[in-house]
């Protein structure tokens, strides 16, 4: 039996449970079927919009082609945040008809401002301000390190919906989310509109579970390799815990997808989830029970492993296992920004081949 879109665990998910899902890329072809199935968002940055170019390089070079002829003084770097930009109009405009529907709550696309950026407040900021510009539903994702805490609070002030990201830990989320609340406030006290504002904060957890992976193997622990992939879940399950009780105005968004736990294990939770469509397909293709889960504890016995072999997961665990200005040097947060930095510099390179191809090659 073929299954149809009405027949998908994750629009009976988004159906029958609090728990939302995001498309976790801005492709066009991709968002689309997400949001047949439910789907209430999507985000991207550079890595995704990387990805993109390359999976629709008919569609974007001869833009980038375009774009270049048109302004024949612009260096790559800025066709290349052009092309970003553009991107992230044309995944909005696909959740436009989602956001008026839910009145504004639901429906945003995600961009992400520069990683390279992200020891400086003030260009975060005025980049946010730009991208916000864009489309009425944009987010506008901040990374979750020391610099980049005090901009999400400047950005929630002046009124960009922010979603914190580089983040994939308890201490993070907690201090992403108290950004938050201090932004709102001070809108509120200058008679700024904070009724239409859907803040997120994101928990990496596949990137959390990643790092848990690395310090085994460096430190040469040897526990039962099935505890590495609670790591995450029960971080998020932490925060979350957290965030009910102190009443966070923030949401709540799991990313970086690994194996189904990181979905099913947080269905019935009110919050979202940000799924590569690769997984949106092997999740809708499945036979995993969609019912709710998010109020169950992590098994004691994987929780007593993290917990007694990983310093590195106590950090992250713990609400007060790192200050805002350790966040900088966490394991995860190196690893990502490594990462995204380069994926940036490769999109920059990208464009740049459009802009002069090689005339070695044929």
């Amino acid at each position: 039996m073929v299954m149809t879109a009405l027949d998908s665990p994750l629009l009976r998910m988004t159906r029958e449970t609090p728990t939302q899902y995001w498309n976790d890329s801005c492709a066009v072809d991709e968002l689309a079927y997400a949001v047949e199935r439910g789907a209430t968002g999507a985000t991207s940055n550079p890595s995704i919009v990387l990805d993109v170019m390359k999976k629709e390089k008919a569609r974007w070079g001869p833009r980038v082609i375009e774009l270049a002829a048109a302004n024949p003084t612009w260096s790559e770097v800025e066709l290349t945040w052009a092309i970003i930009e553009e991107m992230a109009a044309a995944g909005a405009a696909v959740l436009q008809p989602v956001f008026d529907r839910a009145g504004g709550r639901n429906g945003r696309l995600s961009v992400q401002t520069n990683p390279a950026h992200h020891r400086d407040p003030v260009r975060m900021v005025e980049q946010a301000m730009r991208f916000s510009g864009l489309a009425p539903n944009i987010q506008v994702k901040f990374p979750a390190t020391a610099a980049g805490i005090v901009a999400m609070e400047e950005a929630t002030f002046r009124g960009v919906n922010i979603n914190a990201t580089v983040s994939f830990t308890v201490p993070q989320a907690l201090a992403a989310g108290a950004a938050v609340e201090r932004g709102l406030d001070r809108r509120a006290a200058a008679g700024g509109d904070i009724a239409s504002m859907t803040p997120i904060v994101t928990i990496m957890i596949g990137r959390l579970d990643d790092w848990m992976q690395v310090v085994a193997k460096r430190d040469n622990i040897v526990v039962d390799p099935g505890a590495l992939h609670w790591a995450g879940v029960a971080a998020m399950k932490k925060a979350y815990e957290i965030y009910q009780k102190r009443g966070y105005r923030t949401r709540l968004l799991a990313a970086a997808y690994r194996h189904h736990l990181h979905w099913s294990e947080l269905i019935g939770g009110d919050l979202s989830m940000t799924i590569p469509y690769e997984w949106q397909v092997l999740f809708n293709g499945s036979d995993v029970e969609v019912k709710e889960r998010m109020q169950n504890p992590v098994p004691k016995e994987v929780l007593d492993i993290l917990y007694e072999k990983f310093a590195e997961f106590r950090r992250a665990y713990e609400p007060d296992g790192m200050t805002v200005e350790e966040f900088d040097g966490y394991g995860a947060t190196v690893r990502t920004l490594r990462a995204f930095t380069t994926s940036y510099h490769d999109l920059v390179n990208m464009i740049r081949d459009f802009m002069l191809p090689n005339p070695d090659a044929r």
